[in-house]
């Protein structure tokens, strides 16, 4: 167990007046404890008590190769797992729920605990912790952004090839980050040719290059249980002068939220920088997403970039700044980095060129 980590978390059940919280997400258990599951559609939780007594629940279905130095309860698919949380849960106390936690488990565990439980939502007592990374996270982001930064390189050349189609690139990236240490993507790519760049979330298609086509390249991998993620978009052997301004637009957007980025400043105000930028340009109505997301163990964690969050950041936060001018029928523009919030700025944890660039 991570004893710093789940004292943290415990604080802010304490603020809050939670007297247990049950976690489901196995990203976070493993933040928390350091034992990675994938329970499919079983029962697995990890519930926090402010008294100490920390238990996990397993199926017997689930193989656990290492010591934890927590309680675990087992049961068996034809046995009551909800019912074995209940019984856990005192009298009259405040249970905080993980929101991803699946309705048929916590509709159960609600029919048999106690009356005199309330049960409210909870996740913000791990996620507040998990955006604040510490040194050794920190150390696992920028190595992974730098496999990134390797990566896209070796992307950004097979397309230069002019040869293969966008899904024909995409299942390449596995190996590609694979061969590079990391154990896989960390996310499905997205690699947008001309009008498809148009699309923010644009499925690998069997659409070829041509000419004059932009690129849109999102991409991320996996390093020791650490995302990377960034966008770059480049230009196949030529560009014409409207691509060519929508490009420097959106660099200029990004460039200017990450010069402001520093403790203190709100997560809205970051957004606001970068929109005002190609809202000023006419384009507003075409940049149709926040500027970023929060990242660490999950490729989205908690925490927005955008116009709804008026959080300050602090240092120890990583998200991502990632504006993009979307032109329906033509083209799309995004570049995208990570970013390191430290005591008097930001560290951009990608150092791949944001030049534009012509290829092929």
């Amino acid at each position: 167990m991570n004893q710093t980590r789940i004292n943290r978390v415990l604080k802010q059940m304490e603020e809050r007046g939670m007297d247990h919280l049950i976690i489901s997400d196995p990203s976070s258990i493993d933040y928390l404890i350091g034992y990675d599951n994938h329970p499919g559609e079983r029962m697995y939780a990890l519930l926090l008590s402010l008294d100490g007594n920390h238990t996990l629940f397993l199926n017997r279905l689930f193989y656990l190769d290492q010591e934890l130095d927590l309680d675990i309860v087992w049961y068996a698919d034809i046995e009551d797992g909800p019912a074995k949380i209940a019984e856990k849960l005192q009298n009259g106390h405040v249970v905080g729920v993980d929101k991803n936690w699946e309705a048929k488990f916590l509709m159960r565990v609600m029919e048999l605990a106690s009356e005199e439980c309330c049960f409210e939502l909870g996740s913000i007592c791990v996620d507040y912790v998990r955006m604040h990374k510490d040194e050794h996270e920190i150390e696992l982001m920028r190595k992974s952004s730098l496999l990134n930064d390797q990566a896209i390189d070796q992307v950004i050349q097979l397309c230069a090839k002019g040869m293969l189609t966008e899904k024909q690139i995409g299942l390449q990236l596995d190996g590609i980050f694979q061969s590079l240490g990391c154990s896989g993507i960390s996310f499905e790519p997205i690699i947008g040719y001309g009008p498809n760049g148009a699309d923010g979330h644009h499925g690998c298609d069997d659409s070829t290059l041509k000419p004059g086509d932009s690129i849109v390249i999102d991409m991320g991998g996996l390093y020791q249980g650490y995302c990377s993620d960034m966008t770059r978009t480049v230009f196949y052997k030529e560009v014409s002068e409207k691509q060519r301004e929508v490009y420097e637009l959106v660099k200029k957007a990004n460039e200017t939220a990450e010069t402001m980025i520093k403790p203190g400043v709100r997560l809205c105000d970051i957004d606001k920088a970068a929109r005002d930028v190609i809202s000023k340009a006419g384009y507003g109505p075409n940049f149709n997403h926040r500027l970023g997301h929060f990242i660490g163990k999950d490729v989205h964690e908690y925490g927005d970039v955008s116009a709804s969050f008026d959080m300050e950041v602090q240092p120890g936060m990583i998200f991502s700044i990632e504006p993009g001018i979307y032109i329906q029928g033509e083209f799309g523009v995004r570049i995208e980095d990570l970013v390191l919030v430290t005591e008097d700025g930001c560290e951009v944890l990608n150092q791949y060129s944001k030049d534009l660039m012509i290829i092929g």
